[in-house]
């Protein structure tokens, strides 16, 4: 009888639970989420630049998601030339990086060192944790897309490295 009891309650409400409506969030928004808005980037409406001085001269950087100067979540893509290299650096937050044409190629030191250099293909990832040195190549043309939260900066574990401080 007891067991009874209780399959017609579980049955009673799988039944109320069926014939809810669910809320339409177009009608009532949830106040404590932040507006959002929403980001369509199709290759052909990219807007490529040239990348900021803090990396070598010849890669291009399109921003699709925020901004990666100030405190926030953010989307870049960045396009090398084949041979680019990025010398030993850190960031003082995490970088995820998805590698989407070409080949990208990373190892992590603090001194360039050929023989560390792991080949990443089109659909790898790495995420390197923030104060984490690492350096990077490109062979063929190679796009990645990065995304993590800002202020994204680099630091050059060797001052001399840094392409915005020479002349």
């Amino acid at each position: 009888m007891r067991k009874l009891f209780f399959v017609i309650l579980a049955l009673a409400g799988l039944a109320l639970a069926q014939g809810a409506k669910p809320k339409d969030a177009t009608k009532t928004p949830n106040k404590t989420l932040p507006a959002t808005t929403v980001t369509i980037a199709t290759p052909d409406k990219i807007n490529w630049v040239a990348a900021p001085p803090s990396l070598p001269a010849g890669a291009q950087i399109a921003v699709l998601s925020g901004n990666p100067g100030v405190a926030g979540p953010f989307v870049i893509r960045l396009k090398f030339p084949d041979g680019y290299k990025v010398m030993p650096h850190w960031h003082p937050t995490p970088e995820n990086v998805t590698v989407l044409s070409g080949e990208f190629r990373v190892a992590m030191g603090d001194k360039w060192d050929d023989s560390k250099v792991q080949p990443l293909s089109v659909g790898s990832f790495v995420s390197v944790p923030a104060h984490h040195s690492h350096y990077a190549t490109a062979k063929g043309i190679t796009e990645v897309q990065v995304h993590g939260n800002g202020p994204f900066k680099l630091v050059y574990v060797n001052s001399a490295d840094d392409p915005s401080k020479k002349k």
